[in-house]
């Protein structure tokens, strides 16, 4: 195994606009988790930093834990359905992905505090209650696929500019070297002089497969201080699995030796982590029909491992095929996820619902990775990235339940503005869902809407680069992401 040292193993071009550091892009994928909760809080839009009272405040405001007074457990599978309409040189595609995951599995114990003999129990800390809970925060998994005509330039062009860069044994532009993609025209004993051996008009397709998931086990503990201030602490361990397998093929005509040829680029990534975070939350009620909550998510701090692997194939109509690869470089990494500040109000209308809002605070720009003491690898580009790509967000959430007998509806509305500069879109979520709550047993039903846009490029290209410079333009895939989950939860008091 090698090492994969981020400028030469992954041959970027390192300009804003167009190209991503693969660690600054995870980072940024590893960081981008909502919390694990129960169908009704998904319902109201996520807005549960101010509600309390349910199973999701063991991992979202654990305040929000001092509201109990019974016990509870809950269960919440879901079904995800995802699908990415693509648009390549005017070629739209789509691809889906459906998906059964466990996102939320929670415990909560609701104990009453210790008093003297005569004292008033509305008064000072009325109760303390212990909560357990599984979340699921962030889901990988997506199919997407897109093809075209690429007029303006090939791989090729880009592996020169790779040779070019970063000398021809680098990877993947030796793969293309000795699968003669493009060949060294200088005379002997002269600098090499790359050019690429393709003609343009080649057919492009890509094809990304992703999975796994993001998921933090909670322990957290709420207090009830004379039922109008409500406080809480939790501690979070998570842990990450991503799987990607991206195929670019590219279909077109080798003038050089006058033959046709298929080519497929594989890149394949396996990532694995663990770290930990705390929260601290608090509830207040001013008068009976107001809350007032706030929480504060600290960062999570996480150690990843991370295997990539590239080959490449081409195989030239009725004559050679060539095979390169795996090559395949391990990299062991620090990241520390950014710091969330969040703030809500309910308002809640007797015994007829609530409506409620929360605003968060997220500094994608404070991420920050470290090379976990891997010689030879510096982290100071990376961080630079992450510093350049990304800004802060203020995320939006707002909800409103109805109560009717035991019958529940809700609605809710989840805008998360874009972090990254120069990509990518805000993402909208909408949701709506319906509860049934009789005696000590609650079933609650909710569908939500994800949509979301951003551009991919299957390689990208120095616009300085010397082929003419209609052609050094970055191939750009438009992307459109729609989600439709699914989420049931089944809770039960005791």
């Amino acid at each position: 195994m090698k090492v994969k040292f981020l400028p030469i193993a992954i041959a970027i071009v390192a300009f804003a606009q167009t190209s991503y550091a693969q660690y600054s892009q995870d980072a940024f994928r590893f960081s981008t988790f909502e919390p694990g909760s129960s169908a009704r809080i998904k319902a109201i839009g996520n807005a549960g930093t101010a509600v309390g009272g349910d199973v999701s405040s063991v991992g979202f405001n654990p305040a929000g834990l001092g509201f109990f007074t019974k016990s509870e457990f809950s269960l919440t599978p879901e079904v995800n359905s995802s699908k990415v309409n693509s648009n390549y040189f005017n070629v739209n595609n789509s691809d889906t992905k459906n998906q059964f995951n466990l996102n939320n599995v929670s415990l909560v114990f609701a104990g009453k505090a210790s008093k003297r003999k005569g004292s008033d129990l509305t008064k000072g800390f009325v109760g303390f209650n212990f909560g357990v809970s599984y979340g699921r925060t962030n889901d990988f998994y997506q199919n997407t696929y897109y093809s075209g005509v690429n007029p303006n330039n090939n791989l090729a062009d880009y592996l020169v500019e790779q040779a070019r860069n970063f000398g021809v044994d680098g990877v993947p532009q030796s793969f293309g070297y000795s699968e003669y993609l493009f060949d060294n025209i200088a005379a002997a004993n002269q600098p090499p002089v790359y050019e690429a051996n393709t003609d343009l008009n080649s057919t492009q397709i890509n094809q990304r497969t992703t999975t796994g998931g993001q998921n933090e086990f909670n322990l957290a503990l709420g207090a009830n201080y004379s039922n109008k201030l409500y406080l809480g602490v939790g501690l979070s361990f998570n842990s990450l699995r991503y799987r990607s397998t991206n195929v670019f093929s590219e279909s077109g005509h080798q003038f050089v030796d006058d033959v046709d040829y298929n080519t497929d680029y594989t890149v394949d990534q396996d990532t694995r982590g663990s770290g930990f975070s705390a929260k601290f939350g608090v509830i207040y009620k001013p008068v009976e029909f107001v809350r007032i909550g706030a929480s504060i998510n600290t960062p999570t701090w996480y150690s990843i491992d991370d295997v990539t692997s590239y080959r490449m194939r081409t195989a030239y109509v009725q004559s050679n095929t060539y095979t390169d690869g795996p090559e395949d470089y391990e990299f062991n990494y620090d990241l520390t996820t950014p710091f969330r500040a969040s703030g809500g109000l309910a308002f809640f209308l007797g015994n007829y619902g609530f409506i409620t809002g929360d605003i968060e605070y997220v500094d994608y720009a404070s991420m920050k990775i470290s090379g976990n003491g891997d010689a030879g690898y510096d982290e100071s580009a990376d961080n630079r990235d992450l510093r350049d790509l990304y800004k802060s967000t203020v995320n939006t959430r707002v909800g409103i339940e109805g109560k009717l007998d035991d019958f529940f509806i809700r609605g809710g509305y989840n805008y998360r503005p874009n972090p990254e500069k120069f990509n990518g879109s805000a993402i909208e979520t909408y949701s709506a869902g319906l509860g049934y709550r009789k005696n000590n047993l609650s079933l609650d039903f909710t569908y939500t809407n994800v949509f979301s846009k951003r551009t991919d490029y299957p390689y990208t290209l120095d616009p300085t680069y010397d082929i003419s410079p209609a052609n050094a333009i970055s191939p750009a895939a438009a992307l459109e992401n729609k989600t439709n989950n699914f989420y049931l939860t089944l809770g039960v008091r005791f």
